[in-house]
């Protein structure tokens, strides 16, 4: 398939909808008007390129409706291309060998619902985060996180005082999730030294040299 063969359907398509359409009108790929209302435009291409989508972003200075136009590939394309194309404000087309078509996404101002959940885990972790531990743009490495810190000062209490019980470690912390924090023992560093008691599993006492840069921004 050419990028030419996009334009027929693409204009069968329109004039269906009771468009007039005509072809590359001032560098457009595809310009097309609905008696006195504002005018339609499309950009073909046959893959789904990030130049197609500056391309179409810079159609909206000139319409208040684009859509992109593509081929379909052999495996389709990802949900994430129209999602993408909702959040421009773009429309999306896909168009088969067959010439068969279909609108993956309508163009429409794009209003994002926030999650409300996750707007407050957000918050939250920001919040309970003391200083700024991590360096920008290193996601997918270990991350120096608020329920880490939190772990790390029952760690130094335990490693100061040895083993406490849950409830004076908790209150010597002011580590609400203390508790938590030793049933799940996620890092392997602490054990219990009898009921209710907790201390410094072997691992424990080799994180407090390991992280002791990260304990002493604590203090």
């Amino acid at each position: 398939m050419r990028e030419t063969d996009l334009y027929p359907v693409i204009k069968s398509f329109l004039e269906a909808r009771g468009f007039e359409v005509k072809a590359e009108v001032n560098g457009c790929d595809v310009v097309a008007r609905h008696g006195d209302a504002g005018l339609v435009i499309v950009e073909l291409k046959l893959s789904f390129t990030l130049q197609l989508l500056y391309q179409a972003v810079d159609r909206l200075a000139l319409a208040d409706v684009v859509y992109i136009a593509v081929a379909r590939p052999k495996r389709g394309l990802p949900p994430e291309a129209a999602k993408l194309c909702r959040r421009l404000g773009l429309g999306l087309i896909v168009v088969a060998a067959s010439g068969s078509i279909e609108v993956l996404a309508e163009p429409q101002p794009y209003a994002p619902r926030k999650s409300v959940k996750r707007q407050h885990q957000l918050l939250k972790e920001f919040t309970k985060r003391k200083g700024d531990p991590n360096l920008g743009g290193s996601g997918g490495t270990k991350l120096m996180t608020s329920y880490k810190q939190d772990a790390l000062r029952c760690l130094t209490h335990l490693n100061t005082h040895g083993p406490s019980k849950l409830a004076a470690l908790r209150d010597a912390t002011k580590v609400d999730r203390a508790a938590n924090i030793m049933r799940d023992n996620y890092y392997g560093w602490f054990g219990r030294a009898g009921r209710g008691i907790y201390a410094l599993t072997d691992e424990g006492q080799a994180a407090m040299k390991s992280f002791a840069t990260h304990i002493s921004a604590l203090t």
